[in-house]
């Protein structure tokens, strides 16, 4: 949560609250880090955390839509923001395709 905290303060987004769900809550069984998170600006945060060794697919893409749409209905809420951060190599087409539906990736997280 600390290291989370200090990424996005140098990317000057400082969040007034950050909440941890676990994938078992939503009904996933993938090893992937989840939080919703709220700034001082008032926007909400869906924060998705992959470290995986192989790389990110178009179908990962697909997956991970789906399982941000669960999260949203478990929450009752749409998030403004939607952010994955990945340390894994990630094909162009699943980052050409996370961008036209308003995700922001970063890849250099961890």
């Amino acid at each position: 949560m600390k290291e989370l905290t200090n990424y996005f303060t140098n990317k000057d987004i400082i969040f007034k609250q950050i909440d941890s769900i676990t994938p078992k809550e939503i009904g996933s069984r993938k090893k992937i880090g989840i939080y919703h998170a709220t700034s001082i600006k008032k926007e909400f945060y869906s924060i998705f955390i992959i470290d995986a060794k192989s790389r990110f697919l178009r179908k990962n893409a697909d997956d991970l839509m789906a399982l941000n749409d669960t999260l949203s209905k478990h929450l009752d809420h749409n998030f403004k923001k939607k952010i994955l951060l990945i340390s894994s190599p990630l094909c162009s087409k699943a980052k050409a395709y996370l961008k036209e539906n308003k995700w922001s990736v970063y890849i250099d997280f961890m």
